[in-house]
């Protein structure tokens, strides 16, 4: 039996197939009745009117997705976390055109109405009830506008990292009724001086502002009397800590340390750099000089007669040197590492040699006061040697065990 008579056994019915007689020269515009005519080649009706408007509700939908995202920026400037006796600073979200901070009370941004120029629309309102006592780490992370910060007389306590890589930061002041900070020309200090806590990324430009230079100087227009008023800096010989990260990124060429100084923290004096020229940079730090006057205050360097006796490289009082402390300083040639330390971080010196057209560059060899013997009682972190490039491999440079200091 076919498959139609098996259909026409269960009474269903078939149909021929349907077939439209359609001339070929109107197959694309044929209009079956009851269906609307195809648009092939013509213009929909109002198209023009139509398209004009749905590109308007998307500006429009546009405009006021960014208006509120703006929004929502703008009222998360300043967050706060409350804490015992009083609020710890917890973030800040430029506008894009705050240039000086006041870390001293709670702080919100008031906008003034009619007012549509960014750059003036709005100010910082205080509430004075709600005093600042602390800044967490990251507060201010990679700010770029802020140029100036003061610290206000309630502050017990600032991270180390608060103000990390605040690349336009040029001075720190403190309120002098503050027990804890003060600052020495725009360098944070605890209290009594004994720890230098933030070197700002940009203080340089305020050092040229004051002292009368160009803004603008890159590394072949430096003379000697600018290296020593902007690219060089004496720690007072109060100080026994260098803090956490308080010269990273800083343009030093040379830093005089007091003898009296006993830790230099974790990241303490990475990656110091100056301007190559507006497109780049290029390692700073040449050289990290001890001298053993009483009494230095000043941080300005004049000469080293006014230091005392001055040595080559780090102090005979240091005993502590923190993971990354010296990291990636091309630019330094010695290093001798005194008889009283007894810690040194992981990668302590990393990346302060390098290769040249198969020369050795920078910190090539590491003069170290203990023989070797004394030298494994110490606590030694994983590659605290800086290492170069040797066939395949990195391979440390050499250690001078039992060496005598370097003369100047």
């Amino acid at each position: 039996m076919s498959k139609k008579e098996k259909n026409a056994n269960k009474g269903t019915v078939l149909q021929d197939d349907i077939k439209l007689d359609i001339p070929e020269d109107e197959i694309w515009t044929y209009q079956i009745e009851g269906l609307a005519a195809p648009h092939i080649n013509k213009p929909y009706k109002y198209y023009n009117l139509k398209k004009a408007i749905f590109v308007i509700v998307i500006i429009i939908a546009v405009s006021l997705s960014i208006y509120f995202s703006i929004l929502a920026l703008q009222n998360e400037t300043f967050e706060y976390e409350q804490v015992d006796g009083g609020y710890k600073f917890t973030k800040f979200s430029n506008t894009g055109y705050l240039y000086e901070l006041d870390i001293d009370y709670v702080s919100d941004i008031e906008y003034i109405p009619g007012n549509n120029n960014p750059a003036t629309n709005f100010k910082v309102v205080k509430d004075e009830s709600k005093p600042i006592t602390a800044v967490r780490q990251f507060t201010l992370n990679c700010d770029d506008k802020i140029k100036t910060i003061t610290i206000g007389a309630h502050v017990e306590n600032v991270d180390p990292k608060a103000f990390y890589s605040c690349w336009a930061l040029q001075n720190i002041e403190v309120d002098e009724n503050n027990p804890n900070y003060c600052d020495v020309d725009g360098v944070l200090y605890n209290k009594d001086k004994t720890e230098i806590l933030c070197y700002p990324c940009d203080h340089d430009e305020y050092l040229r502002q004051k002292y009368g230079y160009e803004a603008e100087l890159y590394t072949n227009d430096i003379t000697p009397e600018y290296e020593r008023d902007i690219q060089t800096y004496v720690v007072p010989s109060t100080v026994t800590k260098l803090g956490e990260m308080c010269f990273n990124y800083a343009n030093l060429r040379a830093i005089y340390l007091p003898e009296g100084l006993k830790t230099v923290e974790t990241l303490a004096v990475f990656k110091l750099h100056e301007k190559l020229d507006q497109w780049g940079t290029t390692p700073s730090l040449h050289n990290i000089f001890t001298y053993k006057a009483k009494d230095v205050a000043d941080t300005h360097f004049t000469s080293e007669d006014a230091l005392g006796e001055v040595y080559l490289s780090l102090p005979e009082g240091l005993e502590f040197i923190g993971s990354d402390a010296f990291s990636f300083n091309q630019n330094l040639q010695y290093v001798f590492i005194p008889e009283n330390v007894k810690d040194i971080g992981h990668h302590a010196f990393w990346d302060t040699c390098y290769k040249e057209g198969g020369d050795l560059k920078g910190v090539t060899v590491m003069n170290v006061a203990v023989s070797e013997e004394k030298f494994e009682e110490l606590t030694v972190g994983d590659n605290w040697l800086p290492q170069y490039d040797y066939l395949l491999f990195k391979k440390n440079i050499d250690v001078n065990y039992s060496a005598e200091r370097s003369e100047k």
